[in-house]
């Protein structure tokens, strides 16, 4: 597929993954999701493949796992044994692997293909979701965690192209991360209300997405209210900037779904480039 209309390609997505529990228990993010496939599908066109940025797979250089299949990883511990018995074996995408190596290296951009596979739970617990059957070629790419915003939006920016050739480019983490006070006191209460420090954040980084304040948001740590407290560590937040950057700096961020768990545990979901409006309003048509 190849596309000279803007609106017409498909929107790079960003969607939080959550707790592993998302795979047993979908809630409110999991509806979403599950609607998610079939309304890109409609409204633009079922991928041919698919680039998967992880909050889990993470490298020195960006690394891209060229195996010609994947199965799922159980990257956790602690959770229900039923997550384990959960599979996701999905073909890969060795052929596009050489182009997204291109394109990263005429952006400038290191680039590694291996043949090695498999799918973190950042990858499977939403795919299960928006493309069930298993059937379209995955490709994880996996990113350096030390790399800032800004560069991880360039890295974005240079697989721009890939979304008028029929490929979609997910990027998976959490809008709000910290599982210490998520689990604090060894309770795990899925049920409890919105904090207001996670409710801020949020708030925030949807009303500067709106308004296409990449400044802004490439400097989230000392901008963002409550941004520490509510990433500690910002792996899980890093690949929205994949995604953003795939979308391109002309077009907002839309926020496609907002919902929470845990009380802390953003399970927001975001769509970039000129498509992104068509497709939030065909998910608010139904």
């Amino acid at each position: 597929m190849s596309s000279t209309n803007p609106a017409a390609t498909l929107p790079p997505l960003f969607i939080s993954h959550g707790s592993p529990m998302t795979a047993l228990e979908p809630r409110e993010a999991g509806a979403f999701m599950q609607r998610l496939g079939p309304v890109l599908a409609r409204e633009f066109a079922r991928p041919r493949a698919i680039v998967a940025v992880s909050a889990h797979s993470l490298t020195r250089e960006p690394v891209l796992l060229a195996a010609p299949r994947h199965a799922a990883v159980y990257d956790f511990g602690g959770f229900d044994p039923k997550l384990y018995t959960l599979r996701y074996d999905a073909p890969g995408a060795p052929e596009l692997a050489q182009r997204v190596a291109q394109l990263l290296r005429h952006a400038g951009l290191p680039a590694h293909v291996v043949d090695e596979g498999g799918l973190d739970h950042g990858i499977w617990t939403p795919l299960r979701y928006v493309f069930p059957d298993a059937d379209l070629p995955v490709l994880p790419l996996a990113w350096p965690p030390d790399w800032s915003p800004a560069q991880l939006f360039a890295l974005g920016e240079a697989l721009a192209p890939l979304a008028a050739e029929g490929v979609l480019v997910v990027a998976s983490g959490s809008i709000t991360h910290n599982l210490r006070r998520v689990f604090a006191g060894g309770q795990r209460d899925v049920e409890r209300p919105a904090t207001p420090e996670s409710t801020a954040f949020r708030e925030w980084f949807s009303q500067r997405g709106a308004e296409a304040a990449w400044e802004r948001l490439f400097d989230y740590r000392r901008q963002a209210p409550h941004a520490e407290l509510m990433h500690p560590t910002d792996e899980h937040l890093l690949p929205w900037y994949v995604a953003a950057g795939a979308g391109g700096r002309a077009a907002p961020a839309t926020r496609l779904h907002a919902s929470l768990t845990y009380g802390d545990l953003g399970m927001d979901a975001y769509a970039f480039g000129a498509g992104a409006p068509r497709l939030a309003a065909a998910l608010q048509a139904g």
